[in-house]
């Protein structure tokens, strides 16, 4: 039966309620990428303030900013579950190879019919090609048990009894194979998993075991790396620049059962960006406060370059010689947070002038000392005496307690630290590469507490030097950590100390190594 005709008022009546609807529907699309976009610059200004935050709120708030964007994001890649008209097409998703390195297993989807006969004909098939398409899919974690077996032989001559030696164990009377202590250390202090978690998800998958003998198995790794760590540390002493900085972590006071403030300090090498093919390498220490006697004891026989921020506690250090680098991007940081709050031509200008000293930066990264040090002389250090011209005859017009007037007296009053890099190719414009070894602690240090000792801090401080020592080196934490402690449990000969480090290993064939960031 035919449909009755539809008169042309009903079908403007029809259009213009569905052009009501579908207008309707882009102002939610576009009021959603609005809102996207604007978490995600609230986003980006946060995490610019998170470092260095006396108070957890800041990363709190990131957090549920966070959460929100997620979901945004998760409902508008979500594809839609009304039927899509005839022609639609839905909007492609990007291709991107899937990496090399990964295994790959073939499943071949053969005809209904099979792969011989025709389904309409029962004619004989020849095949033509194939048409292949990836997907990146996931094994599960399975845990396994590794059962070691020594037989034992005699001899029929004399009786000798021949047998290999027993394997040595990762935890005396111990049921963890290193691979598993690496596996308990990395999700702890890399994948931000505290062990109650991990407690938690090996129940889930059928083992019973106490958050306790988790934390046995972590202080059991973290003392076989000791001398790796030592050796870090050494390594980093003797370089001729070095970056530090320190963020706060929680500490749980013993009897009290309340949460104070240690600090983590982190000193860093790298000297990529001026050509230097050294190793990178970064050591962090635990102090339960934040004194300037920590550094200064840390850094007791350093006498280089020492690139950081505007930290009073340092000022011993630079009276016995060391030579202090300051770092612009905090200089610039002060100045930006009053622009995002409140934009003036003289913010504007400031942060345009220092944007230029960056661009400079950027072409040089890679090239040798004597090239960056010819070309920050050439265009570089025009740009900060024009800048500190600008700088100084604001602040002589600006009310001395003023903010900015506050923001600019933290670069004039260090004019000396920050012109430190024009004259030497090998020093950094800003002290980035030592902010960069701490936001793996800021993401997880919510994730964990020491144990109301001293001894809790220094191992987390152990195992973060291991952790981001091999990141910084391209080396899989988890790979490296299972295959080194294994080594040196076994008795590793002392003089062969050096193949063991991180920049030296040399990871096994049957393990990939982490691929560059």
């Amino acid at each position: 039966m035919s449909e009755a005709p539809v008169s042309p008022d009903d079908a403007t009546a029809r259009i213009a309620a569905l052009e009501a609807s579908l207008a309707r529907a882009h102002a939610a699309l576009a009021a959603r990428d609005l809102l996207i976009d604007t978490l995600r610059g609230q986003i980006a200004r946060l995490r610019r303030m998170q470092f260095g935050a006396s108070s957890e709120k800041l990363s709190r708030e990131i957090e549920q900013l966070e959460l929100a964007l997620e979901e945004l994001e998760t409902e508008r890649d979500t594809p839609a579950t009304e039927t899509a008209a005839p022609g639609d097409t839905a909007r492609p998703a990007p291709v991107r190879s899937l990496p090399g390195h990964l295994p790959r297993e073939e499943v071949v989807h053969e005809p209904p019919s099979g792969a011989c006969t025709c389904p309409d004909c029962g004619g004989a098939l020849r095949r033509l090609g194939v048409d292949a398409h990836e997907m990146l899919d996931i094994v599960p974690v399975r845990w396994r048990v590794v059962r070691a077996v020594r037989p034992k032989y005699s001899c029929r001559v004399c009786e000798k009894i021949v047998q290999a030696r027993a394997p040595v164990h990762a935890v005396a009377r111990g049921k963890a194979t290193f691979a598993t202590l690496a596996h308990v250390v990395v999700s702890k202090f890399d994948h931000h998993l505290p062990l109650y978690r991990q407690a938690e998800m090996m129940a889930s998958q059928g083992l019973d075991i106490d958050r306790s003998t988790l934390a046995g198995w972590t202080g059991q790794a973290a003392a076989l790396l000791d001398p790796i760590v030592s050796r870090i540390r050494d390594a980093v002493l003797k370089a001729d620049k070095i970056h530090a900085d320190d963020t706060p972590v929680p500490v749980l006071e013993p009897g009290r059962g309340k949460t104070a403030t240690g600090r983590l300090w982190v000193y860093a090498t790298d000297d990529q960006a001026s050509g230097s093919t050294a190793p990178r390498a970064a050591w962090y220490r635990f102090t339960p406060d934040r004194t300037g006697a920590h550094p200064q004891a840390h850094l007791a026989g350093f006498r280089g370059f020492l690139q950081a921020d505007a930290y009073a506690g340092y000022d011993g250090l630079y009276r016995k010689g060391v030579t202090e680098v300051a770092c612009w991007a905090h200089a610039r940081r002060k100045i930006f947070d009053l622009h995002e709050r409140s934009p003036t031509p003289l913010t504007t200008d400031i942060l345009e002038r220092i944007g230029a000293l960056y661009a400079v930066e950027a072409e040089v990264r890679g090239q040798p000392p004597d090239s960056r040090h010819r070309a920050r002389q050439k265009r570089s250090r025009p740009l900060v005496d024009a800048l500190r011209d600008v700088l100084e005859g604001a602040l002589r017009r600006l009310s001395p307690k003023s903010d900015m007037a506050k923001a600019i007296a933290y670069a004039t009053k260090r004019w000396a630290a920050l012109s430190c890099f024009l004259d030497d190719g090998r020093l950094e414009i800003d002290n980035n590469i030592a902010e960069r070894a701490l936001r793996g602690v800021a993401v997880g240090r919510r994730n964990w507490l020491f144990a109301g000792s001293r001894a809790g801090g220094e191992r987390a401080a152990a195992i973060y030097t291991l952790i981001q020592t091999c990141k910084a080196n391209n080396v899989d934490p988890q790979v490296y950590i299972a295959d080194v402690i294994a080594k040196i449990a076994d008795d590793w000969p002392a003089g062969r100390w050096d193949e063991l480090m991180p920049w030296n290993w040399e990871a096994p064939v049957d393990q990939p190594t982490a691929q560059a960031a």
